[in-house]
């Protein structure tokens, strides 16, 4: 166990649960799980927070909340907007208060936020308390429903992002847990650097095993394994969560995969093999660590709803090796995973648009794909829509 002694003691009074975690329901997806099915694949929306820590510039807070707006309507549900960290360690997250005033109503869609510590959920608990002013035009409180705390898999990784050891890491982060349940809120974890670390290269597994654990004892009900570095092989990520999941049952797992080296959508491939069903992805590919020299952004949204859903995107089979139509079985045609309501065209568009928005480049190659065929489309329209006119 991570947390020391003391700790353990001072945690005494908290009453955190010592049952066997394998055989504990999960703490949520009543509302995207209702139909019980094992292929739906829950998909939370990193960009807004993860995708754009690392941009250079700052962003305006409007262009944030816009963005948060078109995923939204493109079908996104579970959305990270933001997070409440120091301006001094994160300065792009600065305003974060200001962005989540200016969203727009998302109907059946849950925002999230990052918080490293007790005065980063202060934050969250102010903005979340009822206006108490006369004016009655007053604007509600934003829709936020979980925070999210995060430590990492080992020790120098930790220190380089929170100063702390993990232990200590943890220590902080339980009365922040214990906080947030009580005042109602959903709790995500994040462990980073789980297949490699920056610093201190190759991760024991089990330590990553074991910090879950500790996440999920201290009321989170999902914990998200990041391959902070994108270093990630489908040997690598099957060697961590077999041993993960010795202890803890894969539906409270999540994965997080940064796509430096191409491998993203295998891994995520792989621990759907292994159960999984609760991935993060950030549109456009959009994102980066600056606590981890040289990974590239997350994988992009765009890609794994391609890569999930598309079988059918193109169709029967139109040119036959015989004169006898081979038609497609309904298994091929129908997709295999289920995303829920996600637009991949209007996800496509807000991946270019953002993009655009920020001068850097678009890295879903599905979204670049995608609206290539979309531009090729309307120039063979307008060719024969010209045709016909003469």
């Amino acid at each position: 166990m991570f947390l020391s002694r003391a700790v353990k003691r001072a945690s005494e009074g908290c009453q955190r649960s010592t049952i066997d975690l394998k055989h504990v329901a999960p703490r949520r997806y009543d509302r995207y799980y209702s139909t019980g099915k094992s292929n739906f694949v829950r998909i939370v929306e990193v960009g807004p927070r993860d995708g754009l820590q690392n941009e250079p510039r700052p962003i305006p807070p409007p262009i944030k909340a816009e963005l948060i707006n078109r995923l939204g309507q493109a079908g996104l549900r579970n959305i990270e907007a933001g997070s409440f960290v120091s301006p001094k360690w994160v300065p792009q997250m600065a305003g974060t208060a200001e962005v989540l005033s200016l969203i727009d109503p998302i109907p059946n869609t849950d925002l999230s936020v990052l918080v490293p510590n007790g005065k980063g959920l202060d934050e969250v608990f102010r903005i979340l308390s009822t206006s108490i002013s006369p004016d009655s035009a007053a604007k509600p409180p934003p829709p936020l429903t979980e925070v999210a705390i995060f430590t990492a898999a080992t020790d120098a990784f930790s220190r380089a992002n929170t100063n702390a050891a993990v232990s200590e890491s943890l220590a902080r982060l339980e009365p922040v847990a214990r906080a947030a349940l009580a005042k109602g809120l959903q709790v995500r974890g994040y462990v980073s650097v789980v297949v490699t670390c920056p610093y201190s290269g190759r991760v024991d597994p089990r330590r990553v095993r074991d910090v879950s654990r500790e996440l999920l004892q201290m009321g989170c009900y999902e914990v998200s394994l990041g391959d902070t570095t994108g270093t990630g092989t489908p040997a690598s990520v099957r060697a961590v969560l077999d041993e993960v999941c010795k202890e803890i049952d894969p539906s409270k797992l999540a994965g997080h995969f940064h796509d430096t080296n191409g491998t993203a959508l295998a891994n995520i491939f792989t621990a759907l093999d292994l159960g999984l069903r609760s991935f993060d992805a950030s549109v456009g590919g959009l994102g980066g660590c600056p606590y981890s020299p040289g990974a590239s952004g997350n994988v992009a949204t765009e890609d794994v709803v391609y890569a999930l859903t598309s079988e059918s995107f193109y169709g029967d089979i139109g040119e036959p090796c015989s004169s006898a139509p081979l038609r497609l079985s309904p298994s091929v045609l129908t997709p295999e995973w289920d995303v829920g309501p996600i637009s991949l065209p209007l996800l496509a568009e807000t991946g270019a648009w953002i993009s655009e928005t920020l001068g850097r480049e678009n890295t879903s190659r599905a979204g670049r794909a995608y609206l290539a065929r979309k531009r090729r489309e309307q120039q063979l329209a307008e060719k024969a829509q010209a045709h016909l006119k003469l």
